[in-house]
C-alpha cells in the first residue's frame, strides 16, 4: 500500500447517443460519439478508515465513486478537482469514477489492468444511473465513437481522426438519471440515425452537424440553447448541445465570435492517466 496516488481524466461532451440496456452493467451502455477535453478532473486517493468523497473542496455524494471503492474492496479519501461545471454534460461523475479506479488500484496495489478498471468504473456509473458511455470514452481520449455499447471486452470504440480547439458555455444542467429513466425510444432512434450518418463520414464537421440534428429530433434542445447555437451558426461557426446539459460546445472560436463569454480548451489527445 502506498500513501496516495493521483489520476487525470479528460472531460467528455457527448454529441449524440442511443441507449442500450442490459441486466449485465458491463454490457449495458450507449452507442454514440463525443469529444474528450483537456479540461478534465484530477482525482487523488489515499487510504482512510472510512470512505469519503470531496469535489472541489466540498463533501460530495457520488454513487459511482462509492461503487468503484466497494468493487475494489477498499476504503479511501477521494478528492476531485475540476474547472468543469458539474451536472452540465461534461462527464464529471464518470471521470471521478474512472480516476478513483486508477488511483485506488495504484494505492492499494490491487493489480488490475486498465480494461478491468474501466469496466469497474463503467459498471459503477451504469448502476448509479449517472451515465452510460462517458467512462469508456474518457478511457480512450480523442474524439471517440462508441460503435458498440458496454465496457471492455464488450464495447467497441473508434474515433474521428482530427483535433481542434473547443469552446463551451454552460447555462445549467439536466438530470441524466431523469432522462435515462424516461421514455427513450424516440431519443435512441434519433441517435442510431445520427451515428450511421457520422460513420459514413467521420469528420468533426459531420459530428457537430449530426449532434445538432440529434438534439432536435430527440426533443432535448431547449429554446435558450437553440438560440445560442443559432448565433454561432450565424457567425460562421460550428456548435451543438452537450448531452446531457444545458451547455453549448463549439469548435475553434465559434462561441467567442458569436459574442459569448466562453471557456476554451482542446480535444484531449489521450485517455485517463495516472500522474
Amino acid at each position: 500500500m502506498t500513501e496516495g496516488a493521483r489520476a487525470f481524466v479528460p472531460g467528455h461532451v457527448t454529441g449524440l447517443f442511443s441507449i442500450h440496456r442490459d441486466d449485465d452493467p458491463a454490457r449495458a451502455g450507449s452507442r454514440g460519439a463525443g469529444l474528450t477535453l483537456t479540461d478534465g478532473v484530477t482525482v487523488s486517493v489515499r487510504p482512510a478508515d472510512d470512505s469519503v468523497v470531496f469535489l472541489n473542496g466540498e463533501r460530495a455524494d457520488v454513487a459511482a465513486v462509492a461503487g468503484v471503492l466497494d468493487a475494489l474492496g477498499v476504503t479511501a479519501r477521494v478528492e476531485a478537482e475540476t474547472p468543469l461545471p458539474v451536472g452540465a454534460g461534461f462527464g464529471v461523475s464518470g471521470a471521478m469514477a474512472l480516476g478513483a479506479a486508477y488511483a485506488a488500484n495504484a494505492v492499494f496495489e490491487c493489480g488490475h489492468a486498465e480494461n478491468a478498471l474501466v469496466r469497474l468504473a463503467h459498471e459503477a456509473e451504469v448502476e448509479a444511473g449517472t451515465g452510460l458511455g462517458d467512462v469508456v470514452a474518457q478511457a480512450r481520449g480523442g474524439a471517440p465513437i462508441r460503435e458498440e455499447p458496454g465496457a471492455p471486452p464488450h464495447g467497441r470504440l473508434d474515433g474521428v481522426p482530427e483535433t481542434a480547439r473547443v469552446e463551451y458555455a454552460s447555462f445549467g444542467g439536466l438530470s441524466t438519471a431523469e432522462v435515462l429513466s424516461g421514455d427513450t425510444e424516440t431519443l435512441s432512434a434519433a441517435g442510431e440515425r445520427a451515428l450511421d450518418r457520422l460513420l459514413d463520414a467521420p469528420t468533426l464537421d459531420r459530428f457537430v452537424a449530426e449532434s445538432r440534428t440529434f438534439a432536435s429530433e430527440a426533443g432535448l434542445l431547449t429554446d435558450d440553447i437553440d438560440e445560442v447555437v443559432g448565433d454561432v451558426l450565424d457567425a460562421g461557426g460550428r456548435a451543438s448541445m452537450a448531452m446531457l446539459g444545458r451547455t453549448v460546445f463549439a469548435l475553434d472560436h465559434g462561441l467567442t465570435d458569436a459574442g459569448y463569454d466562453a471557456e476554451a480548451c482542446r480535444i484531449h489527445p489521450a485517455g485517463a492517466t495516472l500522474r
